[in-house]
């Protein structure tokens, strides 16, 4: 089923495509264009637009970052997404930078020369990303945008059907649950899940900072204090993620973004010097949880982004695992045979055994730092510390861990 040539916000009364997208944010988009650029019909299904806050000032940098790595921008490429992006407002990272804690800390760093590329990752706003997908999407053939609220999925043997609350239906011959953390496509296939709270806040806000950071990204695992980053923003900016034991995160919120720059200087005044925070009001927070759902695929359906998984935010590469599902499920729907459908059970097997390493090694590497990091215990704290002095040591190890984070084969 064609579309005009930009998406449009109408009721699909009963109609058929080859693909059906649940979602709104980029994982969703991004999903839609891959299919729309394989030669596959597709819907967006995204919910109504909520009303917009009175009064409300938009931020002059968006607090919300990511950190993409070569697979995400390969596939951004790909989709004539990365030309779109505001140019000016993305930051290369040349060098990570990490530390440990207690005074005889250990650490190891690597850069972009090192490890043979141009640069590691950028880091992108979220209202960035947000904008130049929305503008590809106006130039996307073979892609409508409905505006509804989807209220149950059916699977049958010819197709999957999603029924809207106004009494309106969408038939695919797969339908993509990319809905987030809190997916309604994976709980209407009742995919049970591990899940498991962190007991920790991921404080973010951003900062002019008075030295150049000269592209470097810096994290430091301080034990009680959880694991802090700062990621370069283009000039002398940085963007923090803060990942706080829960009440330190609250203490991080009831304070002024002054304080919690004063806070800040105890890791990085060397590095940076002194951070002036940009918008004095804008700090922000959100829980830190691990979701392992039993499966990726369920019949006529495939799960993509936080919707099949959500990883701690220390290594910034939960948006860069969504990414990568949607490379493997366009890859593999694309290479069936002949003979089988898009929504092909045996196709979506494949799928989900592609992703499965990448994300399980992602899942095992977060929760395990996570873990060893956020205890006090003197022991653990000498080992941890000796084990990243160690991997510094070991260039093997070292660049398998490097290849993996930049999204290429090592």
């Amino acid at each position: 089923m064609n579309s005009p040539s930009s998406p449009t916000m109408r009721r699909s009364l009963h109609g058929q495509s080859d693909v059906c997208i649940v979602g709104n944010g980029a994982i969703a988009k991004t999903t839609a264009l891959a299919f729309a650029q394989a030669g596959q019909s597709v819907t967006l299904l995204c919910p109504p637009p909520a009303p917009a806050a009175t009064g409300a000032v938009v931020p002059s940098w968006d607090v919300r970052v990511f950190a993409l790595n070569h697979t995400a921008y390969h596939l951004l490429s790909a989709l004539k997404v990365w030309g779109a992006l505001d140019a000016a407002r993305v930051a290369p990272v040349d060098a990570m930078l990490v530390s440990g804690d207690g005074a005889n800390a250990g650490g190891f760093g690597f850069d972009a020369y090192g490890a043979h590329v141009g640069t590691l990752a950028w880091i992108i706003e979220d209202s960035n990303l947000g904008q130049a997908l929305d503008a590809a999407l106006k130039f996307a053939q073979n892609v409508q945008l409905v505006r509804g609220r989807a209220v149950r999925l059916e699977s049958g043997a010819d197709c999957a059907t999603v029924h809207l609350d106004g009494g309106d239906s969408i038939r695919a011959a797969l339908v993509v649950g990319a809905d987030g953390a809190q997916s309604w496509v994976r709980g209407q296939c009742d995919i049970g899940l591990d899940y498991r709270a962190y007991g920790q806040r991921g404080v973010v806000s951003n900062f002019a900072c008075a030295k150049p950071h000269h592209g470097a990204a810096h994290q430091w695992f301080t034990g009680a204090e959880g694991i802090v980053a700062l990621l370069p923003l283009p000039g002398d900016r940085v963007s923090l993620v803060w990942s706080a034991p829960d009440a330190l995160a609250d203490t991080l919120r009831r304070e002024s973004a002054s304080q919690l720059a004063a806070r800040l200087a105890v890791f990085c005044a060397d590095k940076l010097g002194e951070l002036t925070p940009l918008q004095p009001e804008l700090v922000r927070d959100f829980p830190l949880v691990l979701m392992r759902p039993h499966a990726m695929v369920a019949p006529r359906v495939a799960l993509v982004g936080d919707a099949a998984h959500v990883v701690h935010p220390m290594a910034g590469h939960g948006m860069n695992l969504g990414f990568g599902d949607v490379v493997e499920l366009v890859k593999t729907v694309s290479e069936r045979e002949p003979q089988r459908g898009i929504g092909d059970a045996r196709v979506l097997a494949r799928y989900a055994r592609a992703r499965k390493e990448d994300v399980l090694l992602m899942q095992l590497a977060t929760d395990g730092l996570a873990r060893l990091f956020g205890t006090d215990i003197e022991p653990l704290r000498v080992a941890r510390n000796l084990g990243l002095n160690l991997l510094d040591k070991l260039p093997g190890l070292k660049r398998r861990l490097i290849s993996h984070a930049l999204g290429k084969q090592a």
